[in-house]
């Protein structure tokens, strides 16, 4: 039986829409019909073939990790799954042998591999996923909510990474991720929320998913303002999400001495800072972050969902077919005055 997916053919700019085998499971298999699978940033730089993806990518791929569907077969191993249930998955594949899995890190496995990265993904009508990487959604999650579980993740994992009970918190960067972390810092206790961005369109957003002060660094005094709003203090964390050397300099400027930074934005080229005023002698603390806890984050993203804490709807932006992956892309690398933060494709639609 054939499929429709999207994939990196050749090593070059743009994805073409092809036909391929339904992938067989394994032993230790699960294969899923894709219902939802939304595009993420890591998708728009495969599209676009930049440095990082030609480093990384190995042509034929199909793209995509941020997906939700239903099991329609299982190996002959797998126990505890059925065909019919509704699942995504965590997209890294770990080897459980490093020390970093033995620690019970498994989110930092040195050898791990990610779906639509490293091996074929969910832009397509169905994948194929490790048993021991479903996880089961409730039956009343709408299909395009859970495929932003993954990236979800990211925004949870952020925001746990420190107490926001009664903090003035700031999220520096409102893309999908960081518009995601307001309302669960809001759920989790933040005193006050500023958001900063440089689009207009975001901090639209981030005001409508929560945030109490947007503030854009074009034409806004981002510490002074922040400095007016905390008594002079500052912000007492800051959830970096922009990876833009400025924003982050800034953001560590507007950081109340022995304030804490949960940092997951990655920064494209090396970056310069004053290390001993805005680090040391500050006395600030700095944790990288880096994808999901598997499972910590899981449980708390579905707590969090299920309860109602956080509605990520406002997010989904745009829905579309898979063959209309063009506009799809072309919305995320060139909004105008669109308001773009999350585009769905429906692969079987």
């Amino acid at each position: 039986m054939k499929m429709k997916a999207l994939a990196k053919t050749r090593p070059a700019p743009g994805l073409e829409l092809i036909e391929i085998d339904v992938p067989t499971p394994g032993p230790h298999d699960v294969l899923i019909k894709v219902t939802a699978a939304s595009i993420c940033g890591t998708d728009v730089h495969i599209y676009r073939w930049d440095e990082w993806s030609q480093h990384r990518i190995k042509p034929p791929l199909i793209l995509g990790h941020e997906f939700a569907g239903e099991i329609v077969a299982l190996g002959e191993a797998v126990t505890g799954l059925e065909v019919g249930m509704p699942v995504s998955a965590e997209g890294h594949i770990v080897d459980h042998t490093c020390a970093a899995c033995r620690a019970g890190q498994a989110h930092l496995c040195r050898n791990t591999q990610v779906i639509g990265i490293d091996r074929h993904g969910a832009f397509a009508e169905y994948v194929l996923v490790p048993a021991e990487n479903v996880w089961v959604n409730a039956p009343d999650t709408p299909p395009e909510i859970a495929s932003l579980q993954d990236p979800f993740g990211n925004a949870v994992h952020t925001a746990f990474a420190f107490d926001l009970a009664g903090q003035h918190v700031l999220v520096n960067g409102c893309g999908p991720i960081g518009l995601m972390a307001i309302p669960v810092a809001r759920a989790i206790g933040a005193k006050t929320i500023f958001a900063t961005d440089v689009n207009e369109q975001r901090l639209a957003l981030a005001r409508q998913m929560g945030a109490d002060h947007t503030l854009n660094p074009r034409h806004d005094d981002v510490v002074g303002e922040i400095l007016a709003a905390t008594e002079g203090d500052g912000v007492d964390v800051v959830l970096e999400m922009s990876g833009a050397a400025p924003a982050i300099r800034t953001a560590l400027e507007a950081l109340r001495p022995g304030g804490k930074v949960a940092a997951l934005g990655l920064v494209g080229n090396a970056l310069e800072l004053d290390w001993s005023d805005l680090i040391v002698i500050k006395g600030a603390t700095v944790q990288g972050i880096y994808g999901r806890k598997i499972w910590d984050t899981w449980y708390r993203m579905r707590a969090l969902l299920q309860t109602g804490a956080v509605n990520l709807a406002p997010l989904i932006t745009h829905r579309i077919a898979l063959d209309e992956f063009e506009r799809g892309f072309e919305l995320l690398m060139n909004p105008g005055d669109e308001v773009v933060a999350k585009v769905v494709m429906y692969p079987n639609a």
